[in-house]
């Protein structure tokens, strides 16, 4: 693609798109040639744009004489054109102030929120993947006659509650039993290698509570190993957005993707997989209903390895150069203050 572009054609894509993002205004020929500090006659700027047109980098709304960006010519811009611009002193000092080593929750809830308020869009973490799927210690609590509360403290420090549905009743004497024998013999352990353990190691204890254990740790197994969630943040500050704030259907349509997750979910996953920045320009994230808008995403890891995703859900006209940095910055500062906590 870039070759279908000269210096020319280039320049003037560049300083419409930079225009554009900047107020949400078409950019007509006239101001390109004061933009683009390029001595072009106005004939000349008309045929450029006329086949930057054709070739799908501009379009022109009916109800104005300029141009304004594909979601095609934002895709060559942030490829091609643009420009990363450095985080100020400023920013940079709110997020390493914000995200310091602190508990798991915390720090995903306080990336969450620093990224929406940077970027005045919605920002999005996707809870990390668990580094094992052992506890530190376990409780059982009795709700009902055939009801059991699962309490997990895992290895990390994350508390995980679980209703157990049992075929019999346990007396309080019998859940603590259980509890006692698991902390004690158990604690720190992988939950696979401790349901392996008990089928050798119950012989002493009555099947009633072995019943109870094996229970537990396929609940407490599954429990940590599930992660199908995200913290969101900021998602009401599209609505004042010029870009979205008169297409309610639009709006509908997207919170409706926040509310179900499945797709973002499966974005966010995605990005997991790849290296560095990812940035997905209307149709290109494969959600329908995000046509209209553009997901920046990075990777965040602890101790090197990685664990999730993070971004934000803004309008197609966003200000790329600015929001990169920003969602890379915080996605380093998030891997830093998960390592050392």
């Amino acid at each position: 693609m870039k070759r279908m572009l000269n210096d020319r054609a280039r320049a003037l894509l560049k300083a419409l798109v930079e225009r554009y993002i900047e107020d949400g205004q078409p950019v007509g020929s006239r101001a390109l040639s004061k933009l683009s500090g390029l001595e072009l006659s106005a004939a000349t700027i008309r045929n450029v744009m006329a086949d930057l047109e054709e070739m799908g980098f501009i379009a022109s709304p009916h109800t104005s004489a300029g141009r304004v960006p594909t979601p095609r010519g934002y895709r060559f811009f942030v490829d091609s054109l643009m420009t990363i611009k450095p985080l100020g002193a400023d920013t940079l000092n709110q997020l390493e102030h914000q995200l310091h080593p602190a508990e798991t929750p915390r720090l995903v809830s306080a990336a969450s929120q620093l990224l929406a308020e940077l970027t005045a869009f919605a920002g999005i973490v996707r809870t990390p993947k668990r580094r094992s799927t052992g506890f530190r210690h376990v409780e059982f609590l009795r709700l009902s006659e055939k009801r059991i509360l699962l309490i997990l403290v895992t290895l990390e420090g994350d508390v995980q509650n679980r209703v157990i549905f049992t075929e019999q009743s346990y007396g309080t004497g019998q859940l603590s039993q259980a509890a006692q024998y698991l902390n004690e013999h158990f604690t720190g352990h992988d939950f696979e290698g401790i349901r392996n353990a008990l089928t050798r190691e119950l012989q002493n204890l009555s099947q009633d509570i072995q019943a109870l254990m094996k229970t537990a740790m396929e609940v407490g197994s599954s429990a940590l190993k599930s992660r199908d969630d995200y913290v969101l943040s900021g998602e009401g500050r599209l609505i004042g957005h010029q870009d979205v704030s008169g297409n309610i259907t639009q709006l509908r349509r997207l919170f409706d993707v926040f509310e179900q997750k499945t797709g973002l979910l499966q974005l966010l996953d995605m990005s997991e997989r790849a290296d560095g920045v990812q940035i997905f320009i209307g149709g290109e994230s494969g959600l329908v209903p995000l046509d209209e808008f553009s997901v920046v995403t990075a990777p965040y890891e602890v101790d090197g390895q990685v664990v999730g995703t993070l971004g934000v859900v803004g309008p197609t006209r966003m200000a790329y150069e600015r929001v990169i940095p920003i969602v890379d910055v915080t996605a380093k500062l998030l891997s830093s203050a998960l390592s050392q906590h």
